[in-house]
């Protein structure tokens, strides 16, 4: 079910905080330019890159999740060299330490102390590569600094720098030498994404112009920490009318008392719901957020959570087939409604 957009513009109540008008082209400005990056890297997949992009905007945590070989590394370098800022890549392997991750604390011979080592989650964009090759041990390791945005190692806690995301990517859990993630594990990430395998036409072009150089070497930043920040800012100005924030707990509700899922999404995820809806719509150059944009993420942001019925993978119904039918038959608000 399509909605319609609001018959009038929603009414700003003095209580709520809204971020100028005149901020959002300025927004969408600034992702363009990050879009059009990314994507002279990564041919015909401007739907993925644009969930990266509201991921990053909403404080969020992606997954790209597929098959060997269609991009999902060469999507979050690209993503990560756009933008200039502290970036540190993890390469998750079977005997990788959860200290790997967080740092360490080595004593020093010279002052007689200890002194933290930063592990290579210090940095506003953390590339976690193949993060279900890794143990749970070490999986765990992410728990904190994904959800507080802290490090916490030998009882002294380290606060992480802003703009903080991690984009891991992980291959299908059936594959050899993998561990599946932990529920509270895929839960943290906002937004899950599957490249899938380019059209034609797109093959053809990244043939030629991945033939002889990688254009991920001539990547050059179109925007820095600091305006990431602004914008992660704006976002949080987007106004969510009461009826909206309804429906997006409707739709999560619906996935708890599915007869097809053994497990329904969390109130984290309709946080997270909420929070990608504000960034789909400053997107648009919009300053309040429609049930179209919930709709539109519903899949991505709540399907990795959720854990299919036996009936459900017997009949090899899917958590994003699940997901596709509530959203069809959950009611919209109404109209009239949305600016109340």
């Amino acid at each position: 079910m399509v909605s319609t957009g609001p018959t009038t513009e929603p009414t700003r109540r003095p209580e709520e905080r809204w971020a100028p008008a005149a901020d959002f082209p300025y927004l969408a400005q600034t992702a363009a330019r990050v879009r059009d990056a990314v994507q002279s890297v990564i041919e015909g997949k401007a739907d993925v890159v644009r969930v990266a992009l509201t991921v990053l905007l909403a404080e969020g945590h992606l997954l790209i999740e597929d098959v060997p070989g269609v991009g999902k590394t060469m999507l979050a370098k690209a993503l990560a060299r756009s933008i200039d800022c502290t970036v540190r890549r993890v390469q998750f392997t079977p005997d990788l330490l959860p200290s790997d991750v967080t740092g360490v604390s080595v004593y020093n011979q010279e002052t007689h102390d200890f002194e933290f080592r930063p592990g290579g989650i210090f940095a506003n964009i953390v590339v976690g590569d193949e993060i279900n090759r890794a143990s749970p041990k070490t999986q765990s390791a992410l728990l904190e600094c994904m959800e507080e945005r802290q490090v916490t190692v030998d009882g002294t806690t380290y606060p992480l720098e802003a703009p903080f995301m991690v984009i891991a990517t992980q291959n299908p859990i059936e594959m050899e030498g993998t561990y599946p993630l932990p529920e509270a594990q895929r839960d943290r990430f906002m937004a899950r994404v599957s490249m899938g395998y380019p059209s034609a036409q797109a093959e053809l072009e990244m043939l030629d112009s991945h033939g002889a150089s990688s254009p991920l070497d001539d990547l050059e930043p179109v925007t820095d920490s600091r305006e990431v920040a602004k914008l992660v800012d704006i976002v949080q100005g987007v106004y969510v009318a009461p009826a909206v924030k309804e429906y997006a707990i409707a739709l999560v509700t619906a996935t708890r008392h599915s007869p097809d899922l053994r497990l329904g999404a969390s109130p984290r995820a309709t946080l997270h719901l909420i929070r990608a809806a504000r960034a789909a719509a400053a997107l648009d150059d919009r300053e309040y957020v429609l049930p179209d944009d919930l709709q539109a993420l519903a899949i991505p942001v709540l399907a990795h959570r959720l854990l299919p019925a036996a009936e459900a993978q017997i009949a090899r119904r899917t958590a994003e087939q699940v997901v596709a039918d509530l959203v069809r038959t959950v009611p919209v608000p109404d109209p009239q409604r949305r600016n109340r």
